[in-house]
């Protein structure tokens, strides 16, 4: 086919030559007819001087006959291109008949082709349709099969899930989670800057997993050594705020069935931890849902929690907020007002109550009604913690935040028992039966066991259990019901840093040492419990101290690991690395479930 193609260019091109020396050749043929009719003209002015003058008829005649011999040499020279043209002409023909016979044998052998194909295509209709349905079939058995088999894999993966939160609950564990940052443009600038060039910018750390974080360490002369470390979820850097806050959502519902939450978050300077719990500081430039996209656990958990609460019956449960912040180990209550009314930290003291809890003197509490109202005041707040730029971060904390949430709850299900108590009461003064009950009594009158019983079995899906749910009613005056708190701490920590790296002096100097050895004393702290030792450092730090009941009390608490990828700043994030492992290996007792309880008079 393509041998045919070329042939047929050739000859065009070849007929498009001789075409074009044939018109060459018709217009030379014009200009010498144009000449002969000159001379024509010129021979017949001749002829007209020679009758009128008889005297130059010889140079007449000689004329002429120059010019008779002119027409003969142009006579011959048409002759010859009139034979040149009908040899090309000839020539044109003859390559015309060539293309015609291979255009005609093209067309015959495409003919061909066609049927081939045909005749192919009507054999595989007709032969192999069986064939290629049972490969179709096979190839959607097989598509169901691994939908089928992913879908197994998804539900299973969510099934360990759940059991090994259920094993961490029941051990006691504390939940650890991982989040990589990005590298972003501060990485290069500084590392340059640094004189370490490209190699402090290189990606060492990275989430291969939903629950591993690879470390690639990377020394000069030495092969690289990768090392693995597991959490309860790793967060990679093309992980949203929103996919972050889903990990940390269900912990927001065991809040309100009475259980204490803290989630932490701890890494070192620029690694995101401040992002990661209060979202971008540029939320005022974006809108609708970039705004709420670029939120971060605080925001989103207000707003859960409250969201959470609507759901529940009205006015059973009342939210305060509280703001304190760790500074050069003191801790400030940051809602504390002056006599003007303007918010300023004022230092309080932390103390251990004769049940063993931290407590903060004096604190102040606010209370909200919504999601909004939390922001307001943390927003208004956040002015009064300590920030100083330092070579790592342009904006460093310089303290530890800790907004705390308390939540007074009051069962529902223990006001319909209280009024069934009372209905039951009033039954029994009107009784005929003059017979003295005890709230433990096993012996009852028959009619009013029944109603007793049944009474019993309508509140028996309680969640608060108390002594006053006998099926013997007590005849007491009055019934009241007191209610039980329950606390959701979010802290973020200021950054662990090197004071060579970070290049402060003065009193950020001894800003840094501060916040160094209070995350040194949570280390400890963590270590302690690690390994189970019969004292555990809390009071080393006001930060301990005031966490006491988070880190190792019945709290639910949840440690969100935050960490730079970059080679510059390898050495602390395996610190942070070590101290998340550290903190899975803590066994704390059993978070325990605030209940209310019932108050007969």
């Amino acid at each position: 086919m393509p041998l045919f193609i070329n042939r047929d260019q050739i000859f065009a091109h070849q007929v498009h030559l001789l075409e074009h020396k044939l018109r060459s050749k018709e217009e030379r043929i014009l200009e010498l007819e144009t000449e002969n009719a000159i001379l024509h003209l010129r021979l017949a002015e001749c002829l007209g001087k020679l009758r009128r003058d008889p005297e130059e008829e010889p140079k007449d005649l000689n004329h002429h006959q120059h010019q008779r011999n002119a027409q003969r040499i142009t006579r011959s020279a048409l002759t010859k291109l009139l034979h040149e043209v009908q040899a090309v002409k000839q020539d044109l023909s003859e390559f015309f008949a060539v293309y015609l016979s291979f255009a005609t044998e093209l067309e015959e052998q495409s003919k061909q082709l066609l049927k081939k194909v045909e005749q192919a295509s009507c054999s595989l209709n007709g032969h192999r349709a069986d064939e290629v349905q049972n490969l179709q079939a096979h190839v959607a058995a097989l598509e169901w099969s691994l939908e089928e088999e992913r879908e197994r894999c998804r539900a299973e993966r969510q099934r360990r899930k759940e059991l090994h939160n259920t094993v961490v609950e029941l051990r006691g564990n504390i939940r650890v989670h991982c989040r990589v940052r990005p590298v972003l443009p501060f990485d290069h600038v500084q590392s340059s800057s640094a004189g370490s060039g490209h190699a402090s910018s290189e990606e060492v750390i990275s989430a291969i997993s939903d629950d591993t974080v690879m470390v690639n360490c990377i020394k000069t002369g030495m092969p690289v050594h990768s090392k693995m470390f597991e959490f309860e979820r790793v967060h990679g850097p093309e992980d949203s705020q929103d996919a972050v806050f889903e990990e940390v959502k269900p912990l927001l519902t065991s809040l309100l069935d009475g259980y204490n939450v803290c989630i932490m978050a701890y890494g070192q300077t620029g690694s995101g931890k401040t992002h990661t719990m209060m979202g971008s500081r540029l939320l005022e430039e974006h809108s609708g849902t970039q705004r709420e996209t670029q939120q971060g656990i605080i925001p989103k958990a207000a707003a859960e929690l409250f969201r959470l609460i609507s759901e529940k019956p009205s006015e059973s449960h009342t939210v305060e907020v509280s703001v304190m912040e760790v500074y050069n180990n003191e801790v400030f209550d940051l809602l504390a007002k002056d006599e003007r009314g303007n918010a300023v930290g004022q230092r309080r003291d932390v103390i251990t109550t004769s049940s063993g809890t931290s407590q903060v003197t004096s604190l102040t509490y606010e209370p909200v009604c919504n999601a909004s109202e939390v922001m307001q005041i943390i927003s208004s707040v956040l002015k009064l913690r300590a920030h100083c730029p330092t070579l790592v971060h342009t904006d460093s904390s310089r303290s530890h935040l800790i907004v705390s949430l308390t939540i007074s709850s009051k069962s529902p299900n223990a006001l319909a028992l209280a009024r069934r108590l009372q209905s039951a009461k009033k039954d029994m003064q009107r009784s005929t039966h003059k017979e003295w009950w005890s709230p433990r009594c096993r012996r009852a009158n028959p009619v009013v066991r029944n109603s007793s019983d049944e009474l019993f079995a309508s509140t028996a899906s309680s969640p608060c259990p108390s002594p006053s749910h006998s099926p013997c009613p007590s005849p007491r005056p009055s019934i009241s019901q007191a209610l039980f708190k329950t606390k959701l701490q979010l802290v973020d920590l200021a950054g662990s840093e090197c004071v060579g790296m970070s290049g402060v002096s003065g009193s950020a100097l001894w800003e840094v040492s501060c916040i160094n050895r209070s995350l040194s004393a949570l280390s400890d702290v963590l270590g302690a419990l690690a390994e189970q030792r019969p004292h555990v450092p809390y009071r080393n730090s006001k930060l301990t101290h005031l966490l006491q009941d988070a880190i190792g009390g019945d709290a639910k608490l949840l440690l969100m690991l935050c960490v730079s990828p970059t080679q510059r700043f390898i050495t602390e994030s395996l610190q942070s690395l070590g101290l998340g492992t550290r903190a899975r290996q803590v066994q704390k007792e059993l978070p325990r479930r605030k209940s209310n309880t019932l108050k007969v008079k």
